[in-house]
C-alpha cells in the first residue's frame, strides 16, 4: 500500500490525482503536489504499471489495472499484491480476482481486507501459455461487452438529442399551456417502506421511482395490506407519477408513466392526472427533457433534500400539439426507449446476456482442480 496522505496535504486542484476509496476507479476529486508524490514514490511502496489495485474497504474487491500514469492511492484502503511476474501474468491475475469471494472477509460494520485475508487467497498458477490463452479468450468477451456498452451510450445520447428535438416547438406554431391548466396534481400520503407486504394491494414508494422503475410501468414491485390501502391516495391508469423529493435535482419530480390498474402512492410523491388534451406518454417524455431539467435547476430548493413545490410544477408550460401528433411523437420515442433502456429487449438485454456469458466462461476457465 502507499504511504498515508493527510487531508491537509491535499487540494481540490493540483498536479497529481489522489484516489480515495470513494473515487477509486472513478475521477479523482483530490490532488497532491508533485514534490510529495516524488518523495513518497521514492521512499515508500508504489505499484508498478500493470499491477492490480484492490479496494480493501467499503465495497471490497473492486479492481483497477494500474496504467502507470502518475497518481497516488489512499494507504490501507487501496492495496495490491506484489508477485513474481515470471510465474503469473498480471492480466491473468486480474481475471482470477474477479472470481474471488471477497465478501467472505468482513469486520465490524464495514467490510475490509487485511493482510491475513489476502495471504489466505489461493491463486491457480497454470503454465504461462495457458494463462495467456485464458486471457485472450476472456479479453474477447470483455471487448464485446465494452463495444455494446459504448454503442448503448451512443444510442442514449442519440435518444436524448431526438427526444429534445421532437419536443421543441416555436412559440408561434403551437399552443402552450401550463400543467395547472391541463390536469390535476394528487399528493400521496403515508406509506413507509416498512408497510410493504409480500402481496396485497399494489403500491409505489416515491424512492422507487428513481431506484427501480424506468420510464413506464404497469406493475408494481411492492404491495401493502388492503386495510392500509383504503387510507392511501391512489393513482390510476394514465397518471404520471412524480418523485416529490430527492437528494439531487436530476431525480426530483422524475416522471413514471403509469399504464396499469389503480395503485396506492406514498407521501413525498404525486400523481399528475392529465385531462383529455394531453397524452400520458407524451407528457412523460416531456418531463425528461433538458428544458424541464433547466426549470428544476431554477426553482428546486433544499440542501440535503431537494424539492420542487407543487405550485412551481403546475406553472411549467408545455407545448400542446394535436393529440394524434402527441401520440406520433411518443411512438417514435418508444422505439428509442426500447433500444436504450429495455432489459427485455434491445441493447441492455444483449449486454446482460454477454456479461452472463463472460462470467460463465470465466468461472469455467479458472476452475482448476486442487491436488
Amino acid at each position: 500500500m502507499c504511504k498515508r496522505i493527510l487531508k491537509e496535504q491535499t487540494t481540490t486542484n493540483g498536479e497529481i490525482p489522489f484516489y480515495k476509496i470513494g473515487t477509486f476507479g472513478k475521477k479523482a476529486d483530490a490532488f497532491i503536489s508533485r514534490d510529495i508524490f516524488n518523495e513518497y514514490k521514492q521512499k515508500y511502496n508504489y505499484p508498478k504499471k500493470g499491477e492490480i489495485l484492490i479496494s480493501a474497504s467499503g465495497t471490497i474487491g473492486r479492481t483497477v489495472v494500474f496504467d502507470g500514469e502518475d497518481a497516488y492511492f489512499q494507504d490501507s484502503n487501496i492495496v495490491w499484491i506484489e508477485h513474481d511476474e515470471s510465474r503469473i501474468l498480471n492480466e491473468f491475475l486480474y481475471y482470477v480476482y474477479q472470481n474471488v469471494n471477497w465478501g467472505a472477509s468482513e469486520g465490524g460494520t464495514i467490510s475490509r481486507l487485511y493482510n491475513e485475508n489476502l495471504r489466505k487467497i489461493l491463486i491457480p498458477i497454470p503454465p504461462l501459455d495457458v494463462q495467456a490463452e485464458i486471457v485472450r479468450i476472456l479479453d474477447t468477451f470483455t471487448a464485446i461487452t465494452a463495444e455494446l456498452t459504448a454503442e448503448l451510450n451512443m444510442r442514449e445520447k442519440q435518444y436524448q438529442y431526438y427526444r429534445d428535438k421532437l419536443l421543441t416547438f416555436s412559440d408561434n406554431e403551437i399552443i402552450w399551456k401550463s400543467l395547472g391548466e391541463l390536469g390535476q396534481l394528487i399528493r400521496g400520503n403515508g406509506l413507509q417502506k416498512s408497510d410493504f407486504t409480500e402481496d396485497g394491494f399494489p403500491a409505489i414508494h416515491y424512492g422507487q421511482i428513481y431506484t427501480f422503475y424506468g420510464t413506464f410501468a404497469d406493475k408494481t414491485k411492492s404491495f401493502v395490506s388492503e386495510n392500509l390501502a383504503k387510507k392511501l391516495k391512489k393513482a390510476q391508469n394514465g397518471d404520471v407519477l412524480l418523485a416529490g423529493t430527492s437528494e439531487n435535482i436530476q431525480d426530483v419530480m422524475k416522471p413514471l408513466g403509469w399504464l396499469g390498474n389503480e395503485i396506492a402512492i406514498s407521501g413525498d410523491m404525486f400523481a399528475y392526472r392529465p385531462n383529455t388534451e394531453l397524452d400520458t406518454k407524451y407528457l412523460t417524455y416531456l418531463l425528461q427533457t433538458t428544458e424541464f431539467q433547466k426549470y428544476k435547476e431554477k426553482y428546486a430548493h433544499g440542501t440535503k433534500v431537494t424539492r420542487l413545490n407543487a405550485e412551481k410544477f403546475l406553472r411549467f408550460e408545455i407545448a400542446i400539439p394535436p393529440l394524434n401528433e402527441q401520440k406520433r411523437i411518443a411512438n417514435i420515442l418508444d422505439k428509442f426507449e426500447t433500444l436504450t433502456h429495455s432489459i427485455t429487449q434491445g441493447l441492455p438485454k444483449e449486454i446482460t446476456l454477454r456479461q452472463r456469458q463472460y462470467e460463465y466462461y470465466r468461472e469455467q476457465l479458472l476452475d482448476f482442480p486442487r491436488n
